[in-house]
């Protein structure tokens, strides 16, 4: 471990004492380089966090997303069976309108017609 220690040590006394005869051309470089290696680091380490961020945001989108259709493709299914329920309805009426005389369905709009309008009054 030592040896380590003395081979980076002596590297780095050699770069300082080569940047003083250079004067100093060496020695400023080495710190911008070291300055800047740091500011990139902590310019990735924020990247990173918002890459995190990121990706919780478009996992929480597509759960949304998900949800969003589920709930849609029930709301579909339900405006079929109710198309379904009205075009057996209207189909019921259609045989009702056609088997009656005109003074029976003349009879009967009215009557809808009055119901119609007493409700309207008392709920007013």
């Amino acid at each position: 471990m030592n040896s380590r220690r003395d081979i980076r040590g002596s590297n780095s006394r050699a770069a300082l004492f080569d940047g003083i005869e250079e004067g100093g051309i060496r020695a400023t470089s080495y710190s911008s380089h070291e300055i800047d290696e740091h500011d990139n680091d902590r310019a990735m380490e924020g990247l990173q966090d918002r890459v995190n961020i990121l990706k919780r945001l478009t996992g929480d989108i597509h759960e949304e997303v998900e949800g969003h259709n589920r709930m849609l493709d029930r709301m579909g299914n339900d405006m079929d069976t109710s198309r379904g329920i009205l075009s057996g309805t209207v189909d019921r009426f259609k045989t009702v309108f056609e088997t009656k005389s005109s003074r029976r369905m003349a009879t009967l709009v009215a009557s809808f017609v009055a119901l119609f309008l007493l409700v309207y009054y008392l709920t007013k």
